[in-house]
């Protein structure tokens, strides 16, 4: 049936916030800037395709991405900006055969991730029980990412996407200080951009904790608990979550998860799934 209501938003589903690069033309491997690193074997500049994509806009070497050096390519998460940009911004209209507008589409895709990851970030506050207080202003900021997300090209390429972003911050941030509320016995102290590069946290109680945007690489974080800990923005290269408890970890994204260390006994939220790389023996080995 027809939508009566011409000013209806219609909600991105959670599974299309998740990376289809079949229905991408490779765009984080082109719009992207890579220097060479731990993490990426060259220099290449933003806007130059990456050597190793193919001419069907797929990667020639992803199953041995990290044997040749790109391991930051297995942790880069777009959100589904990919496919959203390609297919409906765009219109299914490739930058290789419509070279008019690559750099535009190459400006355009940034945007587009920004405002999908707040749409990951926004549709789980709304899950959160202890957030009801505020689900009605959480619901509008979601509606008007929806709505930023279905401008033009022109417009996306234009958006000042850090004064939006800014806005939904500050929702997403009481929701987590709300939910965290509900922790018995949790620490008050925030750890919120603390540097824990390298820190001896095995087993450590973090329940409920302030973590968002902390420094966390390396941390040994083996049989730590992480139930509820706030984790927007966290830093977790390297880390060894081995056996750690991060059921219901609060903002937490694949992405963090594929750039740390793990094992087969890590528990996660179940909108998450389990690294491939992750050892199975419980070294926490990659």
């Amino acid at each position: 049936m027809p939508d009566d209501n011409p000013n209806a938003v219609h909600v991105t589903p959670r599974a299309a916030l998740r990376a289809d690069c079949t229905n991408c033309f490779g765009l984080c491997c082109v719009a992207l800037t890579l220097t060479a690193s731990a993490d990426f074997a060259i220099n290449k500049d933003a806007g130059t395709p990456c050597p190793n994509l193919a001419d069907d806009f797929r990667c020639g070497i992803h199953t041995r991405l990290r044997s040749e050096g790109f391991s930051g390519c297995t942790v880069y998460d777009c959100f589904g900006a990919g496919q959203k940009v390609s297919q409906e911004t765009y219109g299914g209209r490739d930058w290789r055969s419509a070279a008019d507008t690559a750099q535009q589409m190459f400006k355009v895709f940034p945007v587009m991730r920004q405002l999908h990851e707040l749409l990951w970030y926004l549709t789980e506050a709304l899950t959160l029980p202890a957030a009801a207080r505020i689900h009605a202003d959480l619901r509008n900021s979601l509606d008007a990412t929806e709505r930023l997300t279905r401008l033009s090209a022109e417009d996306l390429a234009d958006l000042d996407v850090s004064a939006h972003r800014d806005k939904a911050a500050a929702l997403l941030l009481r929701a987590g200080e709300l939910e965290r509320a509900t922790v018995p016995r949790r620490s008050k102290r925030s750890r919120r951009g603390a540097d824990l590069i390298g820190a001896r946290l095995v087993g450590a109680d973090l329940r409920g904790a302030e973590l968002r945007g902390a420094y966390l690489i390396a941390a040994d974080l083996r049989g730590a608990d992480l139930r509820q800990a706030e984790l927007i923005g966290a830093d977790f290269r390297d880390a060894d979550l081995s056996d750690a408890d991060l059921t219901g970890a609060l903002f937490l994204t694949q992405a963090q998860l594929n750039a740390a260390k793990g094992n087969a006994a890590t528990k996660l939220p179940v909108s998450l799934t389990r690294p491939p790389h992750w050892a199975a023996d419980g070294s926490g080995t990659v």
